[in-house]
């Protein structure tokens, strides 16, 4: 059974950095683009990093860019997210997820595949 649990998630500072971890078990990552989704308090499920499967091409939304950077371990079926400089507006609870969209499609967020539970960042702003 396929499987994604994040870790990692804290109460930080302003201007703290925080890394989150996501374990996969049951499948491989090596064959799916990986996705870090986050949801704030109230709104809806925002998409704010891909990485592809080898690794080499990554994106971020612009909420998030230069402060988060995205990786990922396919020896280990990891993936992970270093977030540096926190902000108020990152408070939420941030999510791991496969997919198998390209990139002109990487917001339809209802077509990802397997998902984990998420992980709560909470500012202490």
């Amino acid at each position: 059974q396929a499987q994604l649990v994040e870790s990692g998630g804290d109460l930080v500072q302003p201007g703290g950095s925080l890394t989150l971890s996501c374990a996969a078990s049951g499948f491989a990552i090596k064959f799916w683009s990986m996705n870090w989704v986050r949801q704030r308090p109230g709104e809806g499920p925002e998409w704010i990093s891909f990485i592809a499967p080898g690794g080499k091409d990554l994106r971020y939304a612009d909420s998030v860019k230069g402060r988060f950077v995205i990786s990922r371990d396919n020896t280990e079926n990891t993936l992970a997210l270093k977030m540096d400089n926190l902000e108020p507006g990152d408070t939420a609870l941030y999510y791991c997820s496969a997919s198998a969209v390209p990139l002109t499609r990487i917001s339809n967020l209802n077509e990802y595949t397997y998902w984990g539970r998420g992980t709560q960042v909470t500012g202490s702003f």
